[in-house]
């Protein structure tokens, strides 16, 4: 038998070589397509992309086959308008209202007061019997223009400024309950003028009661260089009566120069029953004219001495445009809208030469000047 020798046995045929490498490529085949088919999704994704047009929805957009949103990343209603109360949807940006289907009437932002406290065409009144009314403003009667930013209270006397002057000027109210005063100390405390009563027609039974000391109180005033104006307390329930409380007041100034008004002082009487309840808002509104027209005739300045209840509810403002009104109300700041030209707006006030409490008033004008 004849053995190959050392050459022989190294050397390897050409077919075996071209097996061995067909079956290193199948192997090298098989294995690829395995992992391949094994080979798991990658949790790599590209950035979402929201984009949203003003006032329209919100969009979300992605690759398909990239899906790797959780039910966290779908939570996107908080980038639409919050519900302003339960039935309307404000958009931030427009800050415009949609209906929707289910709407409720937004609440107020204060339900202690009602619709005419704000809305700026009602004034409150509070009635004698202490009851609270909103009245509507009316938009025919003329409005006071005072600019109440510009009225200074110092030491309880009330002044108004403009251009950084003082333009007002300040009155003290003076009847028979007041004690013996010092009109030269008035003046001195910084008093400009001095309304005095000159009588009263009682309440009850009608009749004519002049002051005890109105001459004597009318003499000293013009001695110390006060300006001075009078006015009657009035329950006139006629024209006949009205007229009698005019000529009262004109024939007590017969002998002085009068450059402040001559005043109607009108009113109910609390805890009673005054004579003019009786009459028509119609009835109060033709008597006080006639007083009015009686001074007017007499050559001085009407007015008309009420606190803001009467004049608003209880008489005819339109008839008395021409008509001065020296308005009673107690407070800081007159809440009066239409015109006036007096305000008094205290009557516990100390003043220098009067001993007790004082009503004060302040006059917006120079009747001095009228």
């Amino acid at each position: 038998m004849n053995l190959p020798d050392d050459n022989d046995r190294n050397s390897i045929s050409p077919q075996l070589t071209t097996a061995m490498i067909m079956t290193s490529c199948v192997t090298l085949l098989i294995i690829v397509i395995v992992l391949i088919a094994n080979r798991k999704p990658s949790h790599t994704t590209q950035p979402v992309a929201q984009t949203q047009e003003q006032g329209s929805p919100l969009v979300i957009q992605e690759e398909p086959g990239n899906s790797s949103i959780t039910p966290d990343d779908l939570d996107f209603w908080s980038m639409y308008p919050e519900k302003d109360g339960e039935g309307t949807e404000q958009d931030p940006d427009t800050n415009n209202s949609e209906p929707v289907t289910s709407v409720t009437p937004a609440e107020p932002e204060d339900d202690s007061l009602p619709a005419e406290a704000t809305d700026g065409r009602h004034t409150l009144v509070v009635n004698r019997d202490g009851k609270e009314e909103w009245v509507l403003i009316t938009p025919y009667l003329p409005k006071n223009d005072y600019d109440y930013t510009n009225l200074v209270s110092q030491s309880g006397r009330m002044a108004y400024y403009s251009d950084g002057k003082v333009t007002s000027y300040l009155g003290i109210c003076v009847d028979k309950y007041d004690d013996y005063i010092d009109y030269s100390a008035l003046r001195d405390d910084g008093i400009d003028f001095v309304m005095l009563r000159v009588g009263v027609r009682g309440y009850g039974t009608g009749s004519i009661t002049l002051d005890d000391y109105y001459a004597d109180n009318l003499s000293r005033a013009t001695q110390a260089g006060l300006d001075i104006g009078l006015y009657f307390t009035s329950q006139a329930i006629t024209k006949e009566e009205a007229a009698e409380e005019a000529v009262a007041l004109v024939a007590a100034i017969a002998d002085y120069n009068i450059k402040y008004p001559l005043a109607l002082d009108i009113g109910f009487v609390l805890n009673d029953t005054s004579r003019i309840e009786a009459l028509t808002k119609a009835e109060r509104t033709d008597i006080i004219r006639t007083f009015a027209d009686a001074i007017k005739a007499s050559g001085y300045t009407p007015a008309i001495h009420a606190d803001k209840e009467f004049l608003i509810k209880e008489i005819d403002l339109s008839k008395f445009t021409d008509v001065d009104i020296w308005l009673k109300n107690y407070g800081d700041l007159p809440d009066y809208p239409y015109t006036f030209t007096m305000w008094e707006y205290t009557n516990s006030a100390q003043i220098g030469g009067v001993n007790g409490n004082s009503d004060l008033t302040i006059s917006f004008i120079d009747y001095t000047q009228k």
